[in-house]
Parts: structure tokens; sequence; C-alpha cells
């Protein structure tokens, strides 16, 4: 939409295919129906830095148009918008839907033509140009550029489930392999549906491989009833997957990061010492949330109808470290029905990263996620979809 709006804006006749019965389908889920929009990063060498070593891509991009462009563009078309925790920009209304509406205006300003239900079959190439696009009903298509911005294959209820890769295959462009990211971590441990629906917060989250701590995240986090989502999970997804690729990963979650073992050991004894004569099994709701508490007891092997005043040393040591040390197998990674993201895509070597023209086929341009190109939560994947988007829209 932001590519077709603006070469429309620069004079160019455009003809928009979409799949779908109407636009932004997967625009109107992100941030749970709220609009994720950007992050209000304004450095533009750390916001490059979130999306890794492929980041560097959108250098010439973000000074075209950046964090601060975006927020301009809708606050002038009546969508003002609003910074949340993590610096998470939302339009102040709550509504994703009026970010489509004011996309969909820019279109209908610039002249654009939008053909919904409309599936591309096929992309005939005579050369190092495309000749033609056909139809699902085997309607020709013909023009003088093509921009492809079809998404990655996360989500594919929303349309975005991957078509564009085996044509992009077909032209010469390489793909980088592809992974689900921004996605749920599925664990192991069976006895993990007794934690579904809790919520944790200020947690800490560390994936392990051979014993080497692979990154440590600080943050929010939910149990499912298979794994652990959220935002520090999800975040952490892309990173879990890969070290799969080379065997065993461990998630070490730490309840209380606040309190080193030696602080939180006394903190046990100090609510110990004033629940002196309760049940173990009634002595850890200060501590711990209430649908946490008998999985610990189960897994502390500490009898729940102990009194509190006989629990040893060792066996109090046991529960410190459970709670600072709680480790998990990872199984794998939940599909790309429940990606946020793709990773992988065209490769960027094959990309102008200043116009978002194809350096394989002449005529074709890509833009967003279609690209190997993507970030954490938090707004920078839509980011990079408005800076790519513009800047094709303006070079082609």
């Amino acid at each position: 939409m932001m590519a077709a709006g603006r070469a429309g804006e620069k004079g160019a006749q455009v003809l928009l295919l979409e799949k779908n019965a109407k636009l932004g389908t997967k625009l109107g889920v992100t941030g749970k129906g709220r609009c994720n929009i950007t992050n209000a990063e304004f450095d533009d060498r750390k916001l490059i830095a979130k999306y890794g070593r492929n980041g560097r891509f959108l250098f010439s991009g973000l000074n075209k148009f950046g964090v601060q462009e975006m927020l301009d563009f809708l606050n002038q078309r009546g969508v003002p918008t609003k910074i949340e925790r993590g610096n998470r920009v939302f339009p102040q209304s709550d509504k994703s839907a009026d970010v489509i509406g004011a996309l969909t205006k820019y279109l209908r300003k610039n002249k654009v033509t939008v053909q919904t239900n409309t599936v591309v079959k096929l992309i005939t190439c005579v050369g190092k140009q495309i000749d033609h696009v056909v139809l699902s009903d085997g309607q020709k298509m013909k023009a003088e550029k093509y921009a492809i911005c079809t998404g990655g294959q996360g989500h594919p209820i929303t349309g975005s489930s991957g078509e564009a890769y085996p044509w992009l295959k077909k032209m010469g462009h390489q793909i980088t392999d592809l992974a689900p990211a921004i996605v749920p971590i599925i664990l192991q441990e069976r006895w993990i549906k007794e934690l579904e629906g809790l919520s944790l917060k200020n947690v800490t989250i560390s994936p392990y491989q051979n014993g080497k701590k692979i990154l440590s995240s600080f943050g929010e986090a939910l149990f499912t009833d298979n794994g652990l989502s959220g935002p520090i999970a999800i975040d952490m997804s892309k990173a879990v997957g890969q070290s799969l690729t080379k065997g065993k990963v461990e998630l070490h979650l730490d309840f209380k990061p606040a309190l080193d073992f030696p602080a939180l050991d006394k903190r046990l004894q100090r609510d110990f010492a004033l629940l002196n004569n309760k049940l173990f099994r009634n002595s850890l709701t200060a501590l711990l949330p209430k649908k946490l508490i008998p999985v610990m007891i189960k897994l502390s092997k500490i009898d729940p109808d102990k009194k509190v005043n006989a629990i040893s040393q060792e066996e109090r040591k046991r529960l410190v470290h459970l709670i600072k040390d709680f480790t998990l197998q990872v199984k794998n990674l939940a599909g790309f029905n429940r990606a946020i993201v793709t990773s992988g895509g065209v490769d960027l070597k094959e990309v102008d990263p200043r116009t978002m023209q194809s350096k394989v086929i002449d005529n074709l341009y890509l833009a967003g996620e279609i690209l190997d190109l993507d970030g954490p939560t938090g707004g920078y994947n839509l980011q990079m979809c408005w800076t790519t988007g513009y800047c094709l829209g303006d070079s082609i």
C-alpha cells in the first residue's frame, strides 16, 4: 500500500493486485489489533542495530523515510499516535483500522487502481525482464514495471502464504533459508500445561546450548498449553530456532532476577520465620504466583504437608535454585501458522537498497517482508515495510 501510494503520488499509473477481499488484513491484526506502527527510536544507527547483520541495508532508506516521516505521514492524515512502554508507537485510538484507512485514502488520492480478490498464478519473464503476469482466472496483466510486496509466509490466514518465493526462485533470485520468527517456543515438559495462562512480569529467560548462554532477556512472558509466548519468549525464538539446528537447547528462567541467590535465600528464611507453623504448601503465596506454586512444590520434592519449621537447609536451597534457575527443555518452535514474521527471504545482495530494484530482473522491485530482513517485536518489522515500500514507490 505504501509502495503503490508513493508511486501514484509521483505520477505513475498504478494497479495494485490484492489476493484478499480487502486491503491490510495482516496490518489489521498487528499489535493485537491495535497496530504497533513503529518504534520511536530516532537514532538510525541504534534502530538499524535491532535488525542484526542485515540491518545496514536500511541506511539509505531510513534517510529518505524513517520513523519521524512515518509518524508525520499518519498525523497529516488524521491519525495521531502515542508512544508506550519500550518505545512502541500505536494510533491514539488503539485501532489498526485507522492506519489502514489512512493508507486506503492515500491510494485513492493518488489514483491507484485497487483490484481485490485477485490471485496471481504465474509470472512470465523474457530474458531479464518480466513480460506479464497471469491471474488465476487466466487473465494476463502487462506493465512497464512490477513490484512484489507480498510479505513472508508467517500467519498465512492473513494471506501471506509465501507464493512469491517460488516465483522469485524461478526468476533467478536466491532465497535464504526461511524460518518462523517472533513465534512461541514449544517445550518438552508435559506438565507445562498446568501453567497455561500464567503471565510473568519482570523475569529473565536465558537459552543455553552445551552449557553456554546464547542470550538473556528481561521482561514479560506467558505460559501456553505447550510452551512459552509473550514478548521476551517470542523475541528470542529466532535465536533459539537457529541454535536448535545444532543441537539441544534449554531455557533457564529466573523468577526473581532482582535478588541474587544469597538475597533470595535470606528472603525465604524471613518468610519461613513468619510462617513458622504453616504447612509448606501454604507458605509461598507472598513469593510466587498462585498457579506456579503447585509445580514448584512438586519439583522441589519437599513434602507439601511438612511444617515450614521442619524444612531443612538443603531443601530450602533446592527451592531457591528452582526459583532462580528454572530449567526447561525446548522441543521446537511453533510453525509459520503462528509466526508473526518470516526470517529469511530474498538475498539482500540482489536488491539495490536505495531504489529496491532487483539486480536480477531489470523491471522488478521488492519491498517488505519478502526481503531477508527482520527485527524483534516492538514496531521494527512494520517500520522496515514503511521504509522499503516508500523507497520502492519513490523510485519505480
